[in-house]
């Protein structure tokens, strides 16, 4: 057992783009996306996203905490960048259609659906996945907010899907999620008006569970944490039958992500410009910030 608490830990320090933190009070890890440069989707945060479910799923649920084993009840999405993501990674999306590799882009989002599916289903280990959401949550952001049990969103966030600007729609469970919440019309209109959503838009909506101010996200699943572990077992049971009830089925959301491949070798050189062009953005967005966090440290 030790074997296995160590392996864990060192496997969580070499992680690049994810960092993993174990609450034991609260019986709880939180999963900090923290991609590099950019805030969005990177097969490297994706490979960890697998691996560590892979890890939590060897240990039967449980995760290392100061040389023990901690049972997890929860699990947590944030961010640590200003935004919470930028979506999937639009520069590998344009090499790999300027190269015809559709083998590379169907991998990239069988990595997707795996990572957002884990995570709907309670990491197939009975637990309650949160969303906390600040900043943006775009296209694929969005689908892994929507992909949490809970989405619980500060009231500055905006979240959307902008695919459309470049001729694709969001193929990693967009609809399948939004239709567990809203009407299948609403869901088709958001994911075709390329617009952003206020969180506040998005609370009257019922898409968002939660709705606080900024920078009170923490306390706000703190507290959350704290008044749903009295009542466990009947959250347990009522997933399970909502599961049933409203299911998200795996395959499903492969086939519709073999079209959103397919779709995507179909857009036009005009489409690949835009994407590139909001690459840039994102990338001169990632630099601003890294210029910000070095003005703070020099000022203290």
């Amino acid at each position: 057992m030790s074997t296995i608490r160590y392996s864990s830990e060192v496997s969580f320090q070499n992680f690049k783009h994810l960092e993993v933190q174990v609450d034991p009070e609260q019986k709880a890890v939180w999963l900090y996306l923290n991609s590099q440069p950019r805030s969005c989707f990177t097969v490297t945060l994706l490979e960890e996203l697998k691996k560590f479910q892979s890890i939590l799923k060897h240990n039967d649920g449980k995760l290392s905490y100061d040389g023990q084993l901690v049972d997890i009840e929860f699990s947590v999405f944030t961010s640590r960048h200003p935004v919470f993501s930028f979506g999937g990674d639009l520069e590998l999306f344009v090499n790999c259609i300027e190269n015809n590799d559709r083998e590379a882009l169907r991998d990239y989002a069988r990595l997707c659906i795996d990572g957002l599916y884990a995570n709907h289903i309670g990491r197939g280990l009975g637990l309650t996945t949160i969303s906390l959401i600040h900043g943006n949550a775009l296209g694929g952001g969005f689908e892994c907010a929507l992909s949490g049990h809970v989405l619980i969103a500060e009231r500055s966030a905006e979240m959307g899907f902008p695919e459309v600007l470049f001729n694709l729609f969001p193929g990693m469970g967009a609809f399948n999620l939004l239709t567990k919440r809203v009407s299948p019309a609403i869901a088709e209109k958001m994911m075709t008006c390329g617009r952003l959503y206020s969180a506040d838009e998005l609370h009257n909506m019922g898409i968002v569970d939660h709705l606080v101010e900024d920078g009170a996200g923490k306390a706000a699943v703190d507290s959350f944490i704290r008044a749903n572990q009295k009542r466990r077992a009947t959250m347990s049971v009522l997933k399970k039958v909502h599961q049933l009830v409203y299911p998200v089925d795996y395959q499903q959301l492969l086939d519709i992500a073999d079209i959103w491949v397919e779709s995507a070798f179909a857009i036009q050189e005009k489409d690949l410009r835009t994407m590139s062009r909001l690459v840039r953005g994102q990338h001169k967005f990632a630099e601003q910030e890294a210029e910000l966090r070095l003005s703070r440290l020099n000022a203290r």
